[in-house]
């Protein structure tokens, strides 16, 4: 099958045809990426536990190749590899991606939009929900829950709060892996109870320091020992280990930051409602997240140009899509009353081209369509309205 080639009736493959047609006028060049990939970069920044969902195999030189399972990194890795590397380009996608999920199909359509280098960014995030409501109606569907949160929002609070940077890390890293944090921030908290630990001596000597100085601490121990690894962790993730460790054993988050962050966690609402909510907590915990909140406003204010009715739209703090890589506003929307998978999915991603080699950080934003859920609603129309499928 080819990535112009739908697995379903003819008419699927014209309504993704059209969807197409109105991301080319809208600029988006068709990208179309190979289907194998390296499988490196998809572990490297999705983790080992992703390993279970892929489709591996690897070449005679003993590289390991998958097939892809979404298409977000191949157009990333092939728009570095263009000449249009680090300037604004936009691109749109339609194939299919290779992913076990359990009693689902493991082949299955992805449609999608990519959009690097725009230094506009909330415009950019803007045009990103616009469009992904596009998508939805081309198929039909224009009765849908639009969700909504914010990464950098959560990143501003942390680091205005001035915690241990093990805190700052270990809390950001949950965040994104998470839904919502407020159980996680109390395990956290339990976690801090006091233990006994058969290395007690080296968290003594870390208590109240830095990354730096851990590591140094850490590297002279293993250099006495004569040794560079221990269990195939390096001397650094052997340091962040021991320096999360007498941080948890040096008491749990301060209370005030804790009260801090459960309140910011409660927003939610329209985003106009967060958005006063958010400006009352930046007043009364005297924090300085108000660049972050000012991204947040400017954001809104182009989604009500792009014609978006903001009544419609659910902003919650603590929603996250649990992907490492996105790093500000993320989003999904679902069939009106089912909150299971969503029919688009996409977000901001900044960090995600220096990872994949670019020698510096280029500004990146998209979302995803999952092309047969919404055919399968397409169909469900046609059969309550006479006329609907034509």
């Amino acid at each position: 099958m080819t990535d112009t080639q739908a697995p379903e009736a003819t008419g699927t493959a014209a309504w993704a045809a059209a969807l197409l047609s109105s991301f080319a006028q809208a600029g988006y060049i068709r990208a179309e990426p190979p289907i194998l990939q390296p499988a490196e970069p998809f572990l490297d920044l999705s983790g080992e536990g992703i390993r279970r969902s892929l489709y591996l195999t690897s070449d005679p030189g003993g590289e390991e190749l998958c097939l892809r399972p979404d298409l977000t990194i191949p157009v990333a890795r092939d728009y570095l590899a263009s000449r249009r590397s680090g300037q604004p380009a936009g691109f749109c996608y339609l194939g299919p991606v290779f992913r076990y999920r359990g009693g689902k199909p493991s082949e299955f359509l992805q449609a999608g939009v990519e959009s690097f280098g725009r230094q506009d960014r909330a415009a950019a995030d803007a045009e990103m929900l616009a469009l992904g409501c596009e998508a939805t109606a081309a198929f039909g569907v224009t009765d849908v829950d639009i969700k909504t949160g914010d990464v950098a929002l959560f990143i501003a609070l942390i680091d205005a709060l001035k915690l241990y940077p093990v805190w700052r890390r270990r809390l950001i890293k949950d965040f994104n892996r998470k839904i919502s944090l407020a159980k996680d921030i109390e395990q956290l908290t339990l976690a801090a109870s006091p233990t006994h630990n058969e290395y007690e001596g080296v968290l003594a000597a870390l208590a109240g320091s830095d990354r730096k100085a851990a590591l140094a601490l850490v590297t002279d121990l293993m250099t006495i020992a004569g040794t560079t690894n221990v269990g195939g962790r390096t001397v650094a993730e052997i340091a962040d280990r021991f320096l999360e460790q007498s941080t948890l054993k040096g008491g749990a988050l301060p209370r005030d930051a804790l009260q801090t962050i459960n309140r910011f966690l409660t927003i939610a609402g329209t985003p106009d409602e967060a958005l006063r909510q958010l400006r009352a907590l930046a007043a009364d915990a005297r924090l300085d997240i108000d660049a972050a909140i000012d991204q947040f406003e400017s954001r809104t204010q182009f989604m009500k140009t792009r014609g978006i009715d903001l009544n419609t739209v659910r902003f919650a703090t603590a929603f996250g899509r649990g992907v490492d890589y996105y790093t500000g506003f993320e989003f999904e929307l679902h069939r009106k009353g089912n909150g299971d998978d969503p029919l688009v999915a996409g977000g901001r991603y900044d960090g995600l081209l220096t990872q994949l080699g670019a020698a510096t950080p280029i500004p990146a934003v998209g979302f995803s369509i999952w092309v047969e859920a919404l055919t399968q609603l397409r169909h469900q129309i046609a059969a309550r309205i006479p006329g609907a499928n034509s």
